[in-house]
């Protein structure tokens, strides 16, 4: 088989003007990017609310692993297959960072004949939404030194400053600097740190914004440090919204693109699934809502981080909810939570102790009310014993399950699983949260833990009992919770792998994103900035003279 970049490089595409028109995006609200990308007037939005929603429906997966779930690849083929029946799909998705494309991760753009193009520009700097991202959060920077280093009026304290300096790329060496060296014309010294850009707080809020007067509302409320009383020191207090907004103005468009198929996908915003909601940009899922019958999105890591605050945060926040819930598994993923890590040679003890991960967010989704299919990622390697095993076990428990092999055949590889994710789609659900946003925080935290990472208790240290006292204070508490933890297990120890249930749920510190409308609870230690690793992807990329990429996967 062709290796993706070949594959892309093999695909016609249809020019973007004319995916444009097969979705009924009226022309003044186009702007082109070239060819083959084009920005959709967020405006158009209102265009829109006179037509009815399509269907929405959410992928997660289990918890990720280093066999690779496939989760972006079953989003695409899903799309493309509900397409290839008839219907009318848009794919709704992140925007890649650069920094994971350059370090272990590599592209995020789907794989083999489930991609998404033109593949070079959506993994490299596509529309420059994420330098506007990361533009934005450094101005914030800069006015704050600029405000202490002429007469501090706000009093903010430099020890309690929270904002950190923004970049789009792995760089360990800058997570704890210290800035402002070299005389008293440089500002004073003060320790600081980068953050990479996907992390920002300005990336969520960009997310979810309705529109520029929203988007100028909640960058209003970031809150950035605090002042030598201990008072919270917003965005606002800078009075720098506005200029913020101009920055991120074009940014607030969704990004239009197409699949190796033809069909439609818009790809816009990326904030983290851990310390943020892990989900694309509600206009672009709302705007798809209003173009087609199905749309398909999908959310960061497993169905404990992603699909989680997905149900419990963003769909209230937007007053939608999904018509039903796609979950990615592979056969090599299940053997690896069961304790091998040699996928290549079958092994049904493996299996059958790694299931229980599947088995825990399956139970887990269902609490939610909405309809589940479990997708079944096929890989050369599956034996037809595994194979078999799984799709038992799966039906035991009453759920559909498909095996899919969009990676390999594109929407024929998917069909039958689009077929039964329509099927779900049909049944009336409700979405039921695990926790109503008004409860008290701990109350909230406790139910999280219980239900869905099977903890019998909740520990805070004291970092996090204090920083606590704060968000009662002043008001914060009533916000909604984003738990911060580790993406490997359901719990906050990533060596816990499987099924972890009754142990101790540690919550170690808060933070506060007061502009996007939540608070972080920070369980176990969590990167802002990751890191290169000996031999990363950046040594596998190169272009010819012809400006033909090569290695960009």
């Amino acid at each position: 088989m062709l290796n993706d970049i070949e594959i892309a490089k093999n695909a016609k595409m249809e020019k973007i003007i004319k995916i444009a028109e097969n979705i009924n995006i009226k022309g003044e609200y186009i702007h082109q990017c070239g060819n083959h990308i084009a920005k959709i007037s967020h405006h158009y939005l209102k265009e829109l609310h006179h037509k009815k929603n399509g269907k929405l429906i959410l992928v997660t997966a289990i918890n990720p692993t280093p066999a690779g779930e496939g989760k972006t690849t079953t989003s695409i083929g899903l799309s493309m297959a509900i397409n290839k029946l008839g219907k009318k799909s848009i794919v709704t998705l992140r925007e890649p960072s650069l920094g994971p494309v350059m370090g272990v991760k590599g592209g995020a753009a789907g794989g083999g004949y489930a991609q998404v193009l033109p593949m070079e520009d959506i993994n490299l700097h596509f529309t420059g939404d994420i330098h506007a991202v990361t533009t934005a959060h450094n101005l914030v920077s800069a006015v704050i030194d600029a405000h202490i280093k002429y007469g501090n009026e706000l009093d903010i304290d430099p020890t309690r400053i929270y904002w950190k300096r923004a970049m789009d790329m792995n760089d360990r060496a800058l997570r704890e600097i210290v800035i402002a060296l070299g005389g008293h014309s440089n500002g004073a010294p003060r320790e600081d740190g980068f953050i990479i850009t996907a992390a920002s707080e300005i990336m969520a809020v960009l997310c979810l914004a309705e529109d520029i007067p929203d988007l100028k509302r909640r960058l209003q409320n970031i809150v950035v440090a605090r002042t030598r009383k201990g008072k919270p020191v917003t965005i606002g207090d800078l009075k720098i919204e506005g200029a913020l907004a101009a920055v991120l103005k074009n940014a607030l468009d969704p990004n239009l693109v197409q699949t190796i198929e033809n069909t439609p996908a818009l790809i816009h915003g990326g904030p983290f699934a851990n310390i943020a909601h892990g989900t694309n940009s509600l206009i672009a899922t709302k705007m798809a809502l209003k173009l087609s019958d199905y749309v398909v999105t999908e959310s960061g890591f497993g169905a404990d981080l992603g699909a989680e605050k997905f149900l419990d945060f963003v769909s209230p926040t937007a007053g939608f909810k999904p018509d039903a819930i796609v979950l990615v598994a592979t056969i090599r993923a299940l053997k690896y939570n069961g304790g091998t890590k040699d996928f290549n040679e079958e092994n049904i003890d493996a299996l059958r102790n790694g299931i229980a991960n599947l088995r825990v967010h399956i139970e887990n989704l269902q609490k939610f009310g909405i309809p589940i299919v479990v997708a079944l990622n096929k890989f050369d390697t599956d034996t037809d014993a595994e194979i078999n095993y799984v799709v038992d076990f799966v039906e035991n428990m009453n759920v559909p399950i498909s095996i899919n092999e969009a990676y390999y055949k594109g929407s024929e590889g998917a069909l039958d699983l689009a077929e039964k994710v329509i099927k779900a789609t049909e049944i009336k659900s409700e979405l039921n949260t695990i926790y109503n946003w008004h409860d008290p925080l701990e109350v909230k935290i406790m139910k999280l833990a219980k239900e869905i990472y099977r903890a019998k208790h909740v520990d805070y240290e004291m970092a996090a009992r204090s920083k606590m006292k704060f968000l009662k204070k002043y008001g914060y508490d009533h916000l909604p919770v984003i738990v911060a933890k580790t993406q490997y297990s359901i719990s906050d120890n990533p060596k816990k792998l499987g099924a972890p249930s009754n142990y101790n749920f540690t919550i170690r510190d808060f933070e506060l994103s007061a502009g996007a409308g939540f608070i972080v609870a920070l369980a176990g230690e969590i990167m802002r900035m990751p890191g290169l690793p000996k031999h990363s992807n950046a040594e596998k990329i190169d272009v010819d003279a012809k400006g033909n990429i090569t290695g960009l996967f």
